[in-house]
This record gives structure tokens, sequence and C-alpha cells, in this order.
């Protein structure tokens, strides 16, 4: 027989989870191997030096070798604490799979924080931050807000599903 509705809805909340996870994991990971690659799209952006001609906010550009590994190191922990907290919660959500709804429910903390996370990370780090204060959307090469939007919407919309509350299957 096919599982409930409720129980089919615990396993796309954790299926996706461990998906948001496995992303983070595997961005964090591949700046960790490979950190050339994304350390030159953080360099880039944070000293705007393909923003458009004579922009007169292009006095917000941070041009220090030193700050530019910070910010690239700062997005690496955080990629990783995403990675972590949602495989924690992709964990913890499976483990009260059969649980009452409430048990479930409580068991999504580290998810939501994983989520919530990401979805300040890719949202308000790259497309604000990079995006709008560094005018990121101005460089032909060095721009990341459609990529980032895409991660952005992806955790938002599992954290929007992961927070819908549970219920536990109705009887007939």
């Amino acid at each position: 027989m096919f599982p409930t509705t409720e129980r089919m809805v615990r396993i796309a909340k954790i299926a996706l989870v461990f998906s948001m996870g496995l992303f983070a994991l595997l961005a964090g990971g591949g700046n960790i191997l490979d950190p050339a690659t994304n350390f030159a799209f953080v360099q880039h952006v944070l000293a705007m030096d393909t923003v458009f001609p004579d922009n007169p906010l292009a006095g917000r550009a941070i041009t220090s070798g030193t700050l530019h590994w910070l910010a690239f190191g700062l997005i690496v922990v955080v990629e990783l604490a995403i990675a972590v907290l949602c495989l924690w919660g992709g964990v913890a959500l499976l483990l009260q799979l059969s649980a009452p709804a409430a048990a479930f429910n409580r068991a999504k903390a580290p998810a939501v924080a994983g989520l919530t996370l990401g979805v300040v990370l890719w949202f308000t780090g790259f497309v604000v931050i990079g995006g709008e204060w560094f005018l990121m959307w101005q460089s032909e090469t060095w721009n990341g807000i459609a990529a980032a939007s895409r991660f952005a919407v992806a955790m938002f919309l599992t954290l929007l599903l992961v927070a819908l509350a549970d219920r536990d299957p109705v009887e007939d």
C-alpha cells in the first residue's frame, strides 16, 4: 500500500532538507578544494573593477586582499554551517518519520536554522550585498545574481515546506 499523504509530505521534507544540505556541502567543499575559482569572483565583486565606468558608487569598493580572503572564508564557513545544519536536520527528521506530529515538528529546528542561513547567505549576501551594494549586476563577467537567486529560492521554498506544521494521519 502507498504511504499516506501525511507520510509522503514528511518524506518530501526530509528529502529536500538532505538535498539542500548536500548542495551546501558541495558548494563549501568545492570552495575548499578549488578556492581560486570562486575567490576570483569574490575579489572582483568586492573590488568593483568591472562595474560601469565612472560609477559614483564605486567608492564602496574593497580592494584589500586580506578583506577579500576574509569575505571568501566567511562564505565558506557559512556554506559548511548550512550543510551541517541541514544534514543534521535531515537526520533529526528521519528519526522522527513515524513519530507523532508534535515530535516531528519539534525536530525541525536544525533544518529551519540551516535553510534560513542559506536564504541569508545567497539572498542577503549575494543578491543584496553583492548585487546591490557592490553593483554586481553591472558586471558582464562577475554577475552571480541569477545563480544566487536560484539557490536562495530553492532554500526559501524548502524552508516554507518544512515550516508547515505536520499533522497526524486522520483515521477513517
